[in-house]
């Protein structure tokens, strides 16, 4: 089969398109065609080394996944051939199949296509238990998302509507906010030209920011933090500026705030069933329109390279989706 291959640590040119073999599904383990892949910021820090768990290599990268059941191993007893599945796993997914335990194998949720399951699941399952499970989101909240014009950004916007929150998105760019403001945001802040601090008095009439959704870290943790309600709850989602920020522990003491982890990789293996709950309701809320994809473009598995070079220059808006099967896909 075909597959996207990395055979050292570091930039884009260690990685190329090769032929493998195609896995065998243990007793435990489902086989999938690979219909799509999503790619995410992620997949970047393990191609170069910086994530928190690196696979043996060489390897395969690309961890969001859809695609079709096409074997099952002889104990997997809630999968089938040709049920439409999505995985979310740290690797492996940028290939035209790939093996992966039952445990970490989902049904997509009923009429969602195979290609916007690639582009939605991980960012709104990252967004869902951000909000929900760390964040314990109330309607009349007020919440910050930075980097919100990115996949898990633009999640958090629409879930935030969805849960009944003042939703205030900010990101680098007019460009990018206006696309916040497409999906639904409430109020805009241009953290490269505005006062963070400043802008958000105004916004929140001195109140500040209940809920703080932070996927880029960096210059933007420090004026966030110091702009929490009282009783506020800042949620570490990423790290996407490469810089891991050093905060103030006095300032949570004088709020009266708390600073949340949001791991979903390991919620997701820790507390499956809440895992399963937060799928069915996802798919609730696109079965009924709530919620939507954002996918900014679509590459072909052979563009592959092309599409993780063209993300990390941030050159996509939305979500970039490499379509692995295009038959698949087609149906």
């Amino acid at each position: 089969m075909k597959a996207v291959v990395c055979d050292r640590f570091g930039d884009m040119s260690h990685t190329g398109i090769r032929e493998v073999k195609t896995p065998e599904p243990g007793d435990h383990e489902v086989l999938i065609g690979v219909a799509a892949c999503g790619l995410n910021f992620p997949d970047l820090l393990i191609l170069e080394g910086k994530y928190q768990f690196k696979p043996e290599l060489p390897f395969i990268p690309g961890g969001e996944i859809t695609g079709v059941v096409l074997e099952t191993g002889r104990k997997v007893k809630d999968f089938y051939p040709g049920q439409e599945v999505f995985a979310i796993e740290r690797w492996g997914g940028l290939a035209g199949e790939i093996v992966l335990p039952e445990t970490r194998v989902f049904p997509l949720p009923g009429g969602m296509p195979l290609k916007e399951g690639a582009s939605l699941m991980y960012n709104f399952s990252t967004a869902l238990y951000a909000l929900k499970n760390r964040g314990e989101a109330r309607q009349g909240q007020v919440l910050l998302v930075s980097g919100a014009s990115g996949g898990v950004g633009l999640a958090a916007i629409q879930l935030g509507k969805v849960y009944g929150l003042e939703v205030i998105a900010a990101a680098g760019s007019p460009e990018n906010l206006v696309l916040c403001a497409a999906y639904g945001a409430d109020h805009l802040l241009n953290y490269n030209e505005e006062n963070i601090r400043e802008r958000l008095k105004e916004i929140t009439a001195m109140k500040g920011a209940d809920l703080v959704l932070d996927t880029v870290g960096g210059r933007f943790a420090g004026p966030a933090v110091r702009s929490l309600a009282w009783a506020g709850k800042y949620l570490v989602t990423g790290f996407a500026s490469g810089e891991i920020p050093a905060v103030p522990l006095n300032l949570l003491l004088l709020k009266g705030a708390d600073i949340r982890g949001v791991f979903w990789g390991k919620f997701s293996r820790e507390e499956p069933l809440k895992q399963q709950q937060n799928v069915d309701e996802i798919g609730r809320y696109y079965s009924e329109g709530r919620i939507r994809a954002c996918i900014g473009r679509e590459y072909a598995l052979d563009e592959a390279v092309q599409a993780l070079e063209d993300f990390k220059e941030r050159k996509i808006k939305g979500k970039a989706v490499v379509i692995c099967n295009p038959a698949l896909i087609a149906g």
